[in-house]
């Protein structure tokens, strides 16, 4: 019995491991898709920034339209989402910049200065919810390197394409000095962008060489493709290593954004579903883990009653009922009766015993 109860002290034991280590996964796994929650706000957010930082490059002092409306709707993330992504902070320092974009001055360099630190501190922002979410710390290597896409590559891109167009367009009218260090700082933004697409790209195809999403491969083949092709007619408009073409570069760049903003609507929608098949399979093990728990208790009980009530079983069997039992099988079976007629009534009658009965008659003969 007691080798019985032992039995439930490893089996304790590793039921609390398991269900422990599904509670850390669960946590993870809920904490990742705040992070995707997070993210898939940033991403119009990064659009409208620098679609706010070409307008006013071309003298247009109101910010556009879709900067309002993302600054809103991540605002309304941060507030549901913020204290579990400690980005909270940052997200109101970032705000607090991006209202005074309207008012920068020294010129275009002073404009051009103002939006670029405004989308370092988004793509700050970026880094800070993919680590506090732990994307970054992703165990599946799909999820992995689609975290990657999402919120490294994809808006390091956006960023880097709409500077590369930007400084084109401020080389056309710069001269002396100043276009000098444009040029400079045009090539280098080539070059960025070139890593930038060049690390989307080895991501996505990992994420698919290793995925076990069943549709992750055909939602991302017509998206891919379309970025592709806004790439290569960047790239020409560009001109690497001789005069950039603004104009073609400004008709790519639109291109080009429109096939980023798909993709990363694909990518998101993908790790959201990953997550999403992750949790269901949580919960059935978790499921599992509370039946083989309960099964082993139940067998443990019944290995300490059943023994007990077989024992019992035996004792009322072999024990008889009163009054029961008393054998007659030492009775002779032509035993003459009692004088009563009894069986049991065998006492001698009076005289029967006496010695000296039959010598009296004797002498009386």
């Amino acid at each position: 019995m007691i080798l019985t109860v032992l039995v439930l002290v490893p089996t304790a034991v590793l039921f609390g491991r398991v269900w422990q280590q599904n509670s850390d996964q669960r946590a993870q796994t809920d904490l990742e898709k705040k992070g995707v929650e997070y993210t898939t706000a940033l991403a119009p957010l990064v659009s409208a920034l620098v679609e706010s930082q070409s307008s006013a490059l071309q003298g247009v002092t109101a910010p556009p339209g879709s900067l309002a409306a993302a600054v809103s709707r991540v605002s309304a993330v941060d507030a549901e989402l913020g204290s579990d992504l400690k980005t909270k902070e940052r997200w109101a320092d970032l705000q607090a910049k991006i209202a005074k974009l309207p008012k920068a001055t020294g010129g275009q360099a002073g404009l051009l200065q103002a939006h670029i630190e405004v989308t370092d501190l988004t793509l700050a922002l970026y880094s800070a919810v993919r680590r506090n979410s732990e994307l970054s710390r992703d165990p599946d290597s799909d999820m992995s390197n689609l975290q990657q896409a999402a919120a490294v590559d994809m808006p390091t891109t956006v960023v880097r394409v709409s500077r590369m167009a930007d400084y084109a367009q401020a080389l056309q009218a710069a001269s002396g000095n100043a276009k000098a260090t444009l040029v400079v700082q045009f090539g280098q933004e080539v070059l960025a962008v070139q890593d930038s697409v060049n690390s989307l790209t080895e991501s996505l195809q990992a994420a698919v060489d290793n995925t076990s999403s069943p549709t992750l491969s055909g939602s991302l083949v017509t998206t891919l493709d379309s970025f592709r092709r806004g790439v290569e007619s960047m790239t020409r408009g560009a001109n690497p290593g001789g005069i950039p073409n603004a104009a073609t570069m400004s008709t790519a760049q639109t291109a080009l954004q429109t096939a980023l903003n798909a993709l990363a609507g694909v990518t998101l929608k993908e790790m959201a579903a990953l997550l999403d098949d992750r949790s269901d399979t949580l919960s059935y093990r978790r499921i599992e883990a509370l039946i083989a728990g309960a099964l082993a208790v139940l067998l443990v009980i019944a290995a300490l009653v059943l023994p007990v009530i077989m024992r019992r079983r035996e004792d009322t069997t072999a024990t008889p009922a009163a009054g029961v039992g008393e054998s007659t099988r030492d009775i002779p079976p032509n035993r003459p009766t009692g004088p009563y007629g009894g069986q049991y009534d065998l006492a001698p009658a009076y005289g029967d015993n006496d010695p000296t009965r039959r010598e009296r008659s004797g002498a009386l003969r």
